[in-house]
């Protein structure tokens, strides 16, 4: 098989997955998810020699540098912004949401958000991706021990968050999320 073919197949195989990962960390921001597909798939073009026989945790390597890139893009536009000073909240055109608006699960997501970038990436790799350790380490650019023990303190800080957002009601009565979760 030519490494023309390999890019074949690795993009039919793995574009939505891909696609998915990138959405979920730009919150569904459309347009600006096919630019970072577009991306990862231009620099697996471009490396397609390196290609691995399991390309998904390579690929996933690639779209966190990619997002990386667009993130530190936004915040250049967004200190722009600010200092030229024409953005909706310079003109009092905030809209807050109404308590209708909460998602169910909310909760978990402001807990993992509370987490450094790189807990919620081990976390989301494992859970979201569902990738295994060997794969984490693959897509996270370490070694396996390094991934694991990086998956071990983030949900290690996980569960503090998650037990200090419960109301003090369950944390006295003893409920927990999961057998064996305690510290």
């Amino acid at each position: 098989m030519s490494n023309d073919e390999i890019f074949a197949a690795a993009y039919r195989e793995h574009y939505w997955a891909v696609s998915r990962y990138v959405a979920r960390r730009l919150d569904g921001r459309a347009g600006e998810v096919e630019e970072v597909v577009a991306e990862v798939f231009t620099v697996a073009w471009r490396r397609r020699a390196d290609l691995p026989s399991s390309p998904l945790p390579w690929l996933y390597g690639v779209a966190r540098n990619c997002l990386a890139n667009t993130v530190r893009g936004h915040g250049r536009r967004r200190r722009l912004v600010d200092r030229l000073g024409n953005d909706d909240t310079a003109h009092g055109r905030h809209i807050a949401a109404g308590p209708e608006a909460d998602t169910p699960g909310a909760w978990v997501h402001e807990a993992l958000a509370r987490l450094s970038a790189a807990d919620q990436e081990v976390l989301r790799l494992t859970a979201w991706e569902e990738l295994g350790i060997d794969e984490v380490a693959i897509a996270l650019g370490c070694g396996r021990r390094a991934a694991a023990m990086r998956l071990h303190r983030a949900r290690r800080r996980l569960r503090a968050e998650i037990d200090g957002m419960r109301p003090a009601d369950m944390a006295d009565t003893g409920h927990s999320l999961g057998k064996g979760d305690r510290r």
